[in-house]
């Protein structure tokens, strides 16, 4: 069976299904895919395998553009089965193609043969020149790099979060509001010259969570990116696009901020290597501020190497006043928290005691200050600096902000005076009660409740999500340590990531502990 020879029944099917496209007729498509765990759909951002996904990562998609159907090609597979494979010529030019296994359901009772289903799909979509919810500005490089080919991160490619300087270019901050305004940048960021000098180049610039008030990965104005490693979950933030850059191996390595788990999460979501620094230990001229208490600059790459040669590269010499990054940690042992295993989802738990007893390490349990203490202390001081830094802005521009950001403001703008120094009084000693156990050893856990929320979850379980997260990432803004979020976990087929937080000053040592542990 060649060219367009259609068995009785699928020329309707197909037509009835490309309209459906056309008008996110999210019903109609659900019925022409065959139901259950089977059925399989994939495109360049992943697989998915079961109709019930399938369903929920439509419904998040919207519709696809205008398009009509060119050259079609049919073969039989079996007695009840036939592939399709179809051009789709874009009505704003560009050709992409779908392929499709149809098959017939079970016939009736009186023999009336069955409807045609779709059992798989695979989407090849129509080229872009960049993906705008994962970049804003790109280049090829956009801003080259050392070209000694000996340097230590020679032909590694950059994504840098937008709210770094980078010469000739101005800072977004993730909203396009901002980004109009904003002045032309004179001179790289500090954290932007290390990495040039060590023979990187920017090949972009990469989107962010509005101001990075947000772990989520969605934004407002240009959309989700993708996440690189689960189609159909949020890729985390607020260093979203830079994050997706490197899953999708658009780019070697994300340069990122980390106030509150802004690199730990994404790498987390997307089964990628995050380092987040001791606080103070990279130089953050030229990055704009959220809440510099808690402000440290981090990487993200796939691979364990490249972070730490980027990590090598940026952070001090160990003879400076800056901690010794390749301090030695504790005993040996591995330090357990229970309350922070409490806070994490029961398959999690699992897969990560499953862990622990792979490395054969010995576990310590530690007792830390209330977790929840812990993310209100980091939660009322992020918020008064947050609003202290950006509160002018965002009032001389209401509207501006998407609803969970503004929302998020406008919580901080309610911070009294009062509350912001009885919680500054009370980060001091919380500081003072955790640095001592981290002195002993590495704290060791999943760097998040579970699996990124998938790209459907409403606005109420994001914000669910978040306050879970936020009492498991608190703990190394609290101490001003680094933590290392490395890729040793999955949960229903989805990464999640294993988390290290050490003393000040551990960052390199932490992660070459971390890739024995995960190795």
């Amino acid at each position: 069976m060649g060219g367009e020879v259609w068995p009785k029944g699928l020329r309707e099917a197909f037509r009835r299904y490309e309209d459906a496209l056309l008008a996110d007729d999210v019903a109609v498509l659900d019925e022409l895919f065959a139901p259950g765990p089977d059925t399989i759909r994939g495109d360049a951002a992943g697989l998915l395998v079961g109709h019930d996904r399938i369903s929920a990562f439509r419904s998040a998609r919207g519709g696809i553009s205008t398009r009509r159907i060119g050259r079609t090609e049919l073969r039989p597979v079996g007695d009840d089965g036939v592939l399709v494979v179809a051009e789709s010529w874009f009505e704003g030019g560009g050709r992409g193609l779908q392929t499709q296994l149809w098959q017939r359901g079970p016939r009736a009772d009186d023999g009336t043969a069955g409807p045609w289903r779709i059992a798989a799909a695979h989407v090849t979509g129509r080229p872009v020149a960049f993906d705008r919810s994962t970049w804003r500005v790109l280049g090829d490089p956009l801003v080259p790099g050392d070209p000694d080919p000996d340097a230590p991160l020679a032909g590694v490619r950059v994504a840098v979060k937008d709210l770094f300087a980078v010469r000739g270019q101005v800072i977004g901050a993730g909203n396009p509001v901002h980004e109009r305004e904003a002045d032309v940048e004179v001179e790289h960021a500090s954290a932007v010259r290390a990495l040039l000098d060590a023979g990187a180049s920017v090949v972009g610039i990469a989107r962010t969570d509005e101001f990075a008030y947000s772990i989520a990965g969605r934004n407002q104005h240009t959309g989700t990116p993708p996440n690189g490693a689960a189609a159909d979950r949020m890729p985390g933030g607020s260093t979203s696009g830079a994050a997706a850059a490197v899953a999708l191996g658009q780019a070697d390595l994300a340069l990122g901020t980390d106030t509150a788990g802004s690199v730990r999460v994404p790498a987390s979501y997307q089964g990628l290597w995050g380092l987040r620094t001791t606080h103070g230990a990279v130089a953050r001229d030229g990055l704009l501020p959220l809440a510099a208490t808690f402000d440290t600059v981090g990487w993200l790459a796939r691979d364990v190497t490249t972070l730490r040669a980027a990590a090598a590269a940026s952070l001090p010499a160990p003879d400076t006043a800056v901690p010794d990054t390749a301090a030695p940690l504790g005993d040996g042992a591995l330090l357990l928290v229970e309350e922070l295993l409490r806070s994490v989802e029961p398959a999690t738990r699992d897969v990560f005691e499953a862990f622990l007893a792979r490395t054969g390490r010995p576990v310590r349990t530690v007792a830390l200050p209330p977790l929840a203490e812990l993310a209100e202390t980091v939660r009322v001081v992020q918020a008064a600096e947050a609003w202290r830094v950006h509160g002018a802005w965002v009032t001389a521009h209401p509207g501006a902000l998407g609803p969970d950001v503004a929302a998020r403001f406008a919580a901080a703008a309610s911070v009294t005076t009062d509350e912001e120094e009885a919680a500054r009084t009370r980060l001091r000693e919380l500081r003072t009660a955790v640095r001592p156990v981290l002195d002993d050893g590495p704290l060791c856990f999943p760097t998040v409740p579970g699996p990124a929320p998938l790209r459907t979850a409403d606005a109420a379980a994001v914000e669910r999500t978040r306050a879970a997260t936020l009492r498991m990432t608190a703990t190394a803004g609290v101490a001003g340590a680094p933590a290392v979020s490395a890729p040793g976990l999955r949960v229903s087929g989805a990464p999640v990531g294993i988390c290290l937080v050490g003393t000040p000053g551990s960052d390199l040592a932490l992660l070459d502990l971390a890739a024995r542990l995960v190795a």
